[in-house]
């Protein structure tokens, strides 16, 4: 993992503006295919065919606790530094929200509650895609998470870009291309961020998807920080 070289405010600053943040580099090619592997192990709770329930086309699947380690430190590192920008969202929100330092402290607001682990896989061949959707599980929703790309795009596969929408109050959508290599991550609004306006504060709405593939595979790390129910 390549965590502590990220230019965390410059991410941070690009939450702010436009609900995502480029992590380039993230994982080298070797952590990549050793993620893309676990995809035929047994360590999944469930797996969800895209079609069968409208949501595109291809397949995911759940991991199961305990998590894979690298899952569980990428998620656990991820979480800190995001925390503090969740954090500062819900207080421009006027929301009355704690985000605790460490995940496992989040997760307990989770377990409490009867959510089960999000951290995903996901992977699509030629011909599928990914509509545009938010991840809402539970009671308790961490208001970020990231996508990770584990293949290489012009090698691995063609098509497949990530597409992020934007929602905004008494205007027309604006939908955002993100430029992921291999191993880079995309930090994102999971539903909505604030933006400070002339009258005040108001909620901008995302939502993401991946565009339709056209020849090859494509892996994705999804990392979710919330639990679902």
């Amino acid at each position: 993992m390549n965590l502590a070289r990220q230019d965390w405010q410059g991410a941070g600053a690009s939450l702010d503006a436009q609900g995502w943040g480029l992590l380039r580099g993230l994982l080298d090619a070797k952590n990549c295919a050793q993620l893309r592997a676990l995809y035929d192990k047994e360590v999944f709770r469930s797996t969800v065919v895209m079609a069968r329930h409208g949501f595109g086309k291809g397949e995911y699947k759940y991991f199961a606790y305990p998590l894979p380690e690298p899952v569980a430190a990428l998620r656990a590192s991820l979480y800190i530094q995001l925390a503090p920008v969740a954090g500062r969202w819900a207080t421009m929100r006027g929301e009355d929200l704690h985000y605790p330092a460490s995940h496992a402290g989040y997760l307990k607001r989770c377990h409490q509650a009867g959510q089960r682990p999000t951290p995903l896989l996901l992977k699509y061949g030629p011909g599928d895609y990914n509509c545009l959707h938010q991840d809402l599980y539970g009671e308790h929703v961490f208001p970020l998470q990231v996508a990770i790309l584990l293949a290489e795009p012009g090698e691995d596969f063609t098509g497949g870009e990530f597409v992020m929408t934007e929602q905004r109050p008494r205007a027309q959508s604006r939908a955002s291309v993100v430029p992921l290599r291999q191993g880079d991550g995309v930090a994102f609004a999971v539903h909505r961020r604030p933006v400070r306006g002339t009258r005040g504060t108001h909620a901008v709405h995302h939502r993401h998807g991946v565009s339709a593939l056209v020849t090859g595979e494509r892996y994705t790390l999804g990392v979710i920080f919330h639990d679902a129910q």
